[in-house]
This record gives C-alpha cells, structure tokens and sequence, in this order.
C-alpha cells in the first residue's frame, strides 16, 4: 500500500448557518457545529482511505466564537497521521461574516476515524506523508494525542 501526502485528503466543506438550527441567542447550535465537524473530517478520512470509515473517537471542542446565523461556516480538514487502520483527522473551523468578508477562527478539532470494509471488518489505510513544516509538526503531534487517547480508552474500560 503506496503512503499518500497529506494534500491528497485535504477537504473543504461550508454551510451557511440557518435558523433552524439557532440557539435562543440567535447561534449556530454546538452540537450543529460538531456533526458538521465530524462531515469534514469524515470526507479527509475517506479521501485517504478510499473505503468506508467511522468515527472513533472527538477530542474535545471549544467554541471560541459563536456562529450568527446567517454566516458562513467554514471547514477544513486533512488526515494528520495514519496508524495501521485507524487515522487522526484535524479540522479548523471558521466563521465568514458574508457582508463585510470577515473570517474568525472558531475551533479545532481532532478526530479519529478507523476504515472499514463492506463488511464491517477494520482494513490497513496507507500512511501519510507529511510535506510542509506545519504538517510534519501534526504528524509528530498526532502519536502523542493517540497515547492519551488511548490510555483514556483504557481508564474508561475499568
């Protein structure tokens, strides 16, 4: 199985915050946020794999700035490290004010999704190879955050 360079599952997604997903303060839910977090980071795992992933595991979520409804939420997304059939995904969320163009970061997230084949059962994905220097640092990162998400895993276990 040939590695893959990270540009190759790097993902765009966008959708424009509406009102039936508000809050009583006229802000995009956060649970909204989350499944549109985990769409992105979905389409970047499976950009990489080729196959059917599901999500295993989210690090937690904060929400710098809210989203108005009205405005544009941003989202990108690409596999940070690939293990033998699982992969961290990282996604960057954005907000664009749509009059004025105004872009603010509101969160990052990362997330672990394992691929799948048509019958359930965990396949190896290719590994990733990382290029620019932001994206060897992700990569390096990234067997840190599986350490403690894994010994996480196991403290919930007992």
């Amino acid at each position: 199985m040939q590695a893959k360079p990270v540009r190759e599952s790097a993902s765009e997604y966008s959708e424009l915050a509406l009102p039936n997903d508000a809050n009583l303060l006229g802000h995009l839910l956060g649970g909204k946020v989350m499944h549109l977090v985990d769409v992105a980071a979905a389409l970047a795992a499976i950009r990489h794999a080729r196959c059917p992933v599901v999500t295993a595991s989210v690090d937690h979520m904060n929400f710098l700035h809210p989203v108005k409804i009205g405005q544009l939420v941003l989202l990108r997304s690409s596999v940070n490290r690939a293990f033998r059939t699982s992969m961290e995904v990282g996604v960057k969320i954005f907000v664009e004010d749509l009059t004025t163009g105004e872009r603010l970061h509101t969160s990052s997230a990362y997330l672990t999704f394992v691929a799948l084949d048509s019958q359930g059962n965990r396949v190896p994905v290719p590994q990733v190879i990382p290029e620019s220097e932001d994206e060897k640092r992700r990569y390096e990162d990234a067997d840190k955050r599986r350490a403690y998400r894994l010994e996480m895993r196991e403290k919930s276990r007992l």
